[in-house]
């Protein structure tokens, strides 16, 4: 059975994400250590919290967890989780990981935050096996905009709010970044955590 790290970043509630990862075949531990995490078979970075309270957690941690994604270890980011990959976000100060070149910014739309269910289009990727389109439950007030030098190759789904497109859907090499949560996305949201599940059952550890 894979061995799902969900990391606590110290709030929210994280138990209907673990539920959604458990049913695709995972077992999950939840922690807040980094080490533990990184030892695991897979990193699962959850959508709850704040940038700042995110990256307090991750301060020291940022090239360990870095070097680690660009090894190998697969890896899914979740809305916040997502915008971790970044290096930086404007909702507050501080580093993320910085796997993935561009920049976290404030959705630029009439009502902030984007609460609900919207459209995402999907490219081909194993994370969206079994499906053409995707509904999907975002609750997000930043969106990440991936530098051009590499938005061609790791966007594989974007979305569009009030007029604005973005990207809701990010790969680099084993890590997934997803601005909506799976978790609340119903069944094709399901679909997606078990995808993930079987990428990382095949792949294996590096």
């Amino acid at each position: 059975m894979i061995r799902a790290a969900l990391f606590d970043y110290g709030a929210g509630n994280l138990h209907s994400l673990a539920k959604g990862l458990e049913a695709g075949g995972a077992a999950v531990t939840v922690t807040t250590r980094w080490k533990e995490a990184l030892a695991m078979d897979a990193l699962v970075l959850p959508g709850v919290g704040s940038f700042g309270a995110a990256v307090e957690g991750l301060r020291g941690q940022e090239s360990r967890v870095r070097d680690a994604l660009e090894a190998g270890l697969p890896c899914l980011g979740i809305c916040l989780g997502m915008q971790l990959l970044f290096p930086e976000s404007e909702e507050a100060e501080g580093t993320g990981i910085g796997l993935i070149d561009g920049r976290v910014r404030r959705l630029r739309t009439r009502i902030v935050p984007q609460m609900g269910w919207n459209d995402v289009s999907v490219g081909r990727d194993a994370i969206f096996e079994g499906m053409t389109g995707l509904p999907a439950y975002f609750a997000n007030s930043y969106i990440c905009e991936v530098a051009p030098g590499e938005a061609e190759d790791v966007t594989i789904a974007t979305a569009e709010y009030d007029s604005e497109g973005f990207a809701a859907g990010v790969r680099k090499a084993r890590t997934w970044g997803l601005q909506f949560h799976p978790e609340k996305s119903s069944g094709p949201g399901l679909r997606i955590l078990r995808n993930f599940i079987a990428f990382v059952q095949r792949a294996g550890r590096p």
